[in-house]
């Protein structure tokens, strides 16, 4: 990774931010050994431990919706995502995948606020601006802060970013940046998440520094579990990240992403799609019959393609490199 630091000073004081929810107890050692996190001793508080954990959570712990298709209550409370994300080896979106990051940042002794945003990536730039339906992090070390966020479905951040704007910002899995923004009828700081895309600045979500209490997350996730119109209720979500390589699940649209080789997209039927959700997904799927009447659903459900990026162009080599690629991954999904 190249990282350009940049220090400022920072008004973080505790009086204008939220206690964070009362802490349960986190199982260290069990979540450690989901992510493959190894390390002799218990890790100290500092941004090589952040970014080992940021990078490994994303590629062990998808981001799915199973439950909100099967019909099943998205419990936010501390032991029902540790027994879901951990125990049984499932996934969630941004409230399950980072408060059970903020827990395990807590208990290592980090200093974690807890943020909400407004997701843009998608959607036109004329278009309403969303609510605000977002978690985010912002860990502060040694005078720094950094967002952190290990939910946010096929654009995941794999490593913490500094609270920064106008600094590129390059992380396994793609360049980043914050600009400055504008929150209506508020002062306080606000900033777009941003990704380069093609040689392209693409906004992915707006978000400020108005503190965020669990009583908010949970309204929040009720919201996008039950609201007729939420994209969660509808489609199905899944991604994960691997070293230098994004996996996307929009319904029956599965694409994967190579740093270096582009994007290569398929649409799956419903063997094809449990195949890629336990494999390249990497989820453990529920043992009820009602999953297979969700993916048959998804047959009749949209391609998203607004999520799914174009290839870049690239020289000969790295087309036939591509292409060799491309006929490995439709082998696969093959009858």
């Amino acid at each position: 990774m190249h990282w350009r630091r940049a220090h400022f000073s920072s008004d973080f004081q505790d009086r204008d931010l939220p206690i964070n929810a009362p802490a349960s107890f986190i199982d260290l050692p069990a979540y450690f050994g989901r992510i493959g996190f190894t390390r002799d001793g218990r890790p100290a508080p500092t941004l090589d431990t952040l970014r080992a954990l940021h990078l490994l959570h994303p590629q062990a712990i998808p981001f799915e919706n199973l439950d909100v298709l099967l019909g099943r209550p998205v419990r936010i409370n501390l032991s029902s995502i540790q027994k879901k994300l951990v125990t049984n080896k499932r996934g969630g979106y941004c409230y399950g995948n980072n408060l059970l990051f903020r827990s395990v940042l807590e208990a290592l002794g980090f200093r974690v606020r807890s943020y909400a945003g407004r997701v843009l990536w998608g959607r036109d730039a004329d278009a309403p601006m969303p609510s605000r339906t977002r978690m985010l992090l912002v860990v502060e070390i040694e005078h720094t802060r950094f967002l952190a966020d290990v939910g946010f479905g096929g654009m995941t951040l794999s490593a913490p970013i500094v609270l920064q704007t106008g600094l590129e910002q390059i992380t396994p899995h793609g360049a980043f940046r914050l600009e400055a923004a504008h929150t209506r009828d508020s002062e306080l700081p606000a900033y777009v998440l941003q990704t380069l895309i093609d040689g392209h600045w693409k906004p992915i979500y707006h978000f400020d520094l108005d503190p965020q209490y669990q009583s908010d997350y949970e309204m929040s996730n009720h919201f996008v579990s039950t609201y007729p119109e939420s994209v969660f209720v509808h489609n199905l979500l899944a991604a994960r990240l691997a070293p230098g390589i994004r996996y996307g699940l929009f319904n029956r649209a599965f694409s994967v992403h190579d740093e270096r080789e582009g994007t290569h997209k398929l649409e799956l039927n419903v063997d094809e799609l449990r195949r890629a959700l336990a494999d390249e997904i990497d989820i453990r799927l529920p043992d009820t019959p009602e999953l297979d009447a969700v993916l048959a659903r998804r047959e009749h459900a949209g391609i998203d393609t607004l999520s799914l990026r174009r290839r870049p162009r690239c020289s000969r080599r790295r087309r036939a490199a591509a292409a060799i690629s491309r006929r490995i991954i439709e082998a696969r999904y093959s009858p």
